[in-house]
Parts: structure tokens; C-alpha cells; sequence
């Protein structure tokens, strides 16, 4: 194959994906909005004597599943050649340059706890990168879209990154379940708060990434990060004016093991404090 052929080919992909791009977006929108309205009616009534436990750290609920299944259908009813990845599914065996990461209540404890801070996550990947994000926080009724090269809103305006700089910055931090995570969570909490500096656990990554697109926090980082848990929210803060990256500063991927993702000023001090601990 030529370089031309293949420039034409590509530019062929691209059109083909442009072409899609409204009905994406709606497919996303429709599929978080249905999902947080169920989830939102099973919150208002949870009753946490039915919650199971999947690992030591980790819960899921009936509400997890049920959403999970809303989504997913949404999904395959309008796209079912694309693969989907999703927290208690798993991924699908289909071949698809189109990856959906699905997060169907990001925030299950705080869910479970009646704490209004969860969210429902939804991402697309085109061939491994990025292309749509939908974080859809159902108590404040906070929607969040991102697609890439047109930035990124909050319920249909426009959102940028904050400009508070290094020093004055409110961080937050998460973490997996595994434990040498857990440790590094918590010495870079014990460090910031040691310095000063305003530190805090909201416990939906989704959220916090979608805070930090908005202007309310000014940094993240996520030992462990899962992709369902930071796809949609990683291109948020980018499209927002953000930087995203792993802990050795490179560029996030969807396949990296950490992130750390900041409004760009904060970044390099957050970077160090990685390194420091």
C-alpha cells in the first residue's frame, strides 16, 4: 500500500467517523441521562443491607448491574459492532477500531452512603484514542460532554480549566483497591496535608476529573487508575486546557497504570511530589 493510498484511507476513517459523530454523541447522552435516572430512583431509596462485596475495598450493588445493562443495550441497540469495556461486565470479543469504557455509577460508596457525589461514565476510543466523554452527575443534574478538538461543557456551556497556581491549589487523590496503590495514595496525602497544602478524597474519580475540567479542583492523582473510572474524565481536562498524564509525566493512555491530571500549573509540583514519596 502506497503513502498515498494509505493518506486517502485515513482520510476516508476520519470522514467515516465524523459522520457518525452526532449520532455518538447522542447514543452516549441518551444512554447516561436513562441510566442516572434509574440509578437516581434506586439512591433515593438504597437500602445498604443489600450491598456485596467484590473485593476487600470494592462494592457493588444492584444498581451497578441494572445501569451497566441500560447502558450496554443502549449501546449495542444503535452501534453492535463495537466493543465495549465495562467496570462489572468486562469487554466484549468483537474486532472494532470503536471502544465504549463504561463506568455505570462511579462513586458506588458514596452511592451507597446517600452521598450525592457519583456519577455515571461514559467514554469512546477510536483506534486507542479518546474521542468522546459524558460524565453525567445525576443528584446536582451536571452534565458533562467532551469531544475532542471541540472542547468541553457543563449542562451547554462552555468550561475551562481554573488559573489558581501552584501553592494555592485544592488537589484531590484516589487510588485502587490493591494495596501498594492504597500506600501511595496515602503518603501523597500525608505529604500534601504535611506542607499545607489542601488534599482531599471525594471518592468518584469521574467527578473529580469532570471538577477539575471545571474549575473546581485543580488537580488529581489516581495510583492504579482503571480506564472505566478516568477515560472520559482524562479527555475532559485535556479539552478544557489541562494537562493529563501518567506518574513519569508522559501522556495518559488508556492503558497506563497511574494518571495525574492537573489545570496545567500545578502539574510539574505534583509530578515532584510523586516523586518525592
Amino acid at each position: 500500500m502506497n503513502k498515498n493510498h494509505l493518506k486517502h484511507l485515513n482520510e476516508f476513517e476520519d470522514l467515516n467517523y465524523t459522520r457518525m459523530d452526532n449520532k455518538i454523541k447522542k447514543t452516549a447522552i441518551a444512554a447516561a441521562k436513562k441510566a442516572g435516572k434509574f440509578a437516581l430512583g434506586e439512591y433515593k431509596n438504597f437500602d445498604r443491607r443489600t450491598i456485596k462485596l467484590k473485593t476487600r475495598h470494592d462494592i457493588v450493588t444492584k444498581a451497578d448491574l441494572a445501569s451497566e445493562k441500560i447502558i450496554i443495550n443502549t449501546i449495542k441497540k444503535n452501534f453492535p459492532e463495537h466493543r465495549i469495556l465495562s467496570e462489572e461486565a468486562g469487554q466484549t470479543k468483537n474486532k472494532s477500531d470503536y471502544l465504549w469504557i463504561i463506568d455505570p455509577i462511579d462513586g458506588t460508596t458514596n452511592f451507597s452512603m446517600h452521598n450525592p457525589l457519583w456519577s455515571i461514565s461514559i467514554a469512546l476510543a477510536f483506534k486507542q484514542e479518546i474521542v468522546l466523554g459524558v460524565i453525567y452527575a445525576p443528584c446536582p443534574d451536571e452534565l458533562f460532554i467532551a469531544e475532542k478538538g471541540k472542547g468541553v461543557k457543563l449542562n451547554n456551556k462552555k468550561i475551562k480549566v481554573s488559573k489558581v497556581k501552584a501553592g494555592k491549589v485544592l488537589n484531590a487523590f484516589c487510588h485502587s483497591s490493591r494495596k501498594k496503590d492504597i500506600q501511595k495514595a496515602i503518603k501523597y496525602f500525608s505529604y500534601q496535608k504535611l506542607h499545607g497544602l489542601d488534599c482531599r478524597q471525594m471518592g468518584s474519580a469521574a467527578i473529580e476529573l469532570a471538577y477539575i475540567a471545571c474549575g473546581r479542583i485543580e488537580s488529581i492523582v489516581i495510583p492504579g487508575a482503571n480506564s472505566w473510572d478516568v477515560a472520559a474524565g482524562a479527555l475532559m481536562v485535556r479539552e478544557a486546557g489541562g494537562i493529563v498524564t501518567d506518574f513519569s509525566g508522559n501522556p495518559w493512555k488508556i492503558d497506563s497504570a497511574d494518571i495525574a491530571a492537573s489545570n496545567g500549573l500545578a502539574h510539574k509540583d505534583i509530578l515532584n511530589i510523586i516523586k518525592r514519596i
